[in-house]
């Protein structure tokens, strides 16, 4: 990773009491970011002041790139239904002056977004998730260094979905990609850095597993051959274990002061007790775990 390629500083536009308020974003070049937040957090405003199309109350943007490499999908498109496919992505072409890119243009954006087969299909036609895939399309037409997509995956089925964040995840190293999702596990499948909003204000901001290695607490299912309800016993009086519970299936479930603490007590406690560890392994940690434990300390 490079350094920023699109930095905030104090960034805000008021609406009332909604809108984004002192944002300091930094995303660097080449990277997958993914801004996440419940509905009203501030998302597609913040993006729509990010490509210009609202200006802010106060602070300040650098994009260090040209606008004409900067290309944006709104959450919903809006094309006219009589026109193919191929002429609405050929259009968006033209508008963004990338002609000299020549012919293939328009059907290497058709074939990245999914839509290599409905290229002369009138787009009136199309399902919400297809014309989600066309805005993507256009967007890609005119080969931008910077995307900015907002909700890409929203109307999409999970096949299509997969696919989408598939070719978005294809693109790091060659360009930057800002998106803005609330499906938290779509972001952890892609996004190498996070921002998180929350009522117009930024939570947090760095690595996907940054966040979820601060804000969860490691915790590992740990099975023994024996007495599963006296080691649990065991384990809790320990000073580095913070939570030690039976749960089904003769498994224990252990949390633990810090990763390095668990990885070596746990062994030691079982040889200790004079079990026979059956299994032991991390619980799941996902970027969803992390999100509510963040916005549960913010608030």
């Amino acid at each position: 990773m490079t350094g920023p390629l699109v930095t905030t500083s104090g960034l805000t536009r008021d609406y009332g009491g909604t809108g984004v308020f002192g944002v300091d974003l930094a995303v660097p070049g080449g990277v997958i970011y993914g801004l996440v937040g419940p509905n009203g957090a501030g998302k597609t405003t913040l993006l729509s002041l990010l490509t210009g199309l609202r200006r802010p109350d106060s602070g300040t943007i650098s994009i260090s790139v040209g606008r004409h490499r900067l290309a944006y999908c709104p959450d919903v498109s809006e094309f006219d239904g009589w026109l193919t496919a191929t002429e609405v992505v050929g259009l968006a072409l033209s508008l963004a002056g990338g002609r000299k890119r020549g012919g293939t243009a328009c059907g290497d954006a058709l074939a990245s977004a999914g839509l290599a087969d409905a290229a002369d299909r009138q787009v009136g036609g199309f399902s919400r998730g297809m014309t989600a895939r066309l805005g993507l399309a256009c967007a890609l037409v005119a080969d931008p260094e910077l995307l900015i997509l907002d909700e890409p995956a929203a109307a999409l089925d999970p096949a299509g979905r997969a696919e989408l964040l598939g070719t978005v995840a294809g693109m790091r190293g060659s360009r930057t990609v800002i998106f803005s999702s609330h499906i938290l596990a779509d972001v952890q499948r892609v996004a190498d850095q996070v921002g998180i909003l929350r009522e117009g204000r930024l939570l947090y901001q760095g690595s996907t597993q940054d966040l979820i290695d601060t804000y969860l607490t490691p915790c590992w299912l740990v099975r023994i051959a024996g007495d599963a309800a006296g080691f649990a016993a065991s384990a809790a009086r320990q000073s580095w274990v913070t939570a030690a519970e039976p749960a089904a299936g003769g498994v224990i479930r252990i949390e633990a002061a810090s990763l390095e603490a668990g990885e070596r007590g746990i062994p030691a406690l079982v040889a200790s007790c004079g079990a026979r560890l059956a299994a032991m392994e991390p619980a799941s940690a996902d970027l969803e775990s992390a999100f509510l434990a963040l916005t549960g300390v913010a608030g």
